[in-house]
């Protein structure tokens, strides 16, 4: 387990180096394409309820697929990081209903919705959970930053017998053979990246 736990540090410095390195432009134009690409996803399509999050930094961009959901009708679900790094949720509203937060004494900066809270459990109510990932394997597997927030999502996922479409954005190069993998990873069930869908069985 500790073998597996240094291997994951190894490869999420080696994926986040890559990231730092993408030009503004290159990640920009990325996220207008992973847009398109997700907005062209059935499930999205058919989704009432759609659990997403803001995008930081040289993550794969959110910010135009979170309004064109909305525009849509969909009520989308954005995540409010808690003190012991656990998420609640709340609606987002637009961009103008944004605001900067600091978590984890300044460490980590974010952008969460400013509306009522509605509770961690809110998130059991989605049709489609976007997540957050540095990259996914061909079996599903997807691999955080190590905060461990979205693996207690899809642990209150599993607990709660709901069972939402699973969807990870992340750029093409991070769709990789074969990722070092925990007891509580749980697979998704698709990626999108700019370029193509991925789904996993």
């Amino acid at each position: 387990m500790e073998d597996t736990a240094a291997l994951k540090r190894e490869v999420r410095r080696d994926l986040l180096a890559v990231r730092a390195a993408m030009a503004d432009d290159e990640v920009a134009q990325a996220a207008r394409a992973l847009a398109r690409r997700a907005l062209e996803l059935p499930e999205l399509a058919a989704a009432g309820t759609v659990a997403a999050y803001v995008s930081m930094g040289h993550e794969p961009g959110t910010t135009s697929l979170l309004s064109a959901l909305r525009e849509r009708g969909a009520r989308v679900l954005l995540p409010v990081l808690m003190d012991d790094d656990d998420l609640d949720w709340a609606e987002y509203e637009g961009p103008g209903r944004l605001v900067e937060a600091e978590r984890g004494g300044g460490r980590i900066r974010l952008l969460e919705p400013a509306g009522p809270r509605l509770g961690p459990a809110a998130v059991t109510e989605a049709d489609v959970v976007l997540l957050p990932g540095l990259a996914v394997d061909r079996s599903g597997v997807r691999m955080g930053r190590g905060g461990g927030s979205f693996d207690r999502v899809l642990a209150r996922l599993a607990a709660s017998g709901a069972e939402p479409a699973l969807v990870a954005l992340v750029y093409g190069h991070e769709v990789v053979e074969a990722l070092p993998r925990e007891p509580h990873d749980r697979p998704v069930h698709a990626a999108v990246t700019p370029e193509d869908v991925h789904r996993f069985a």
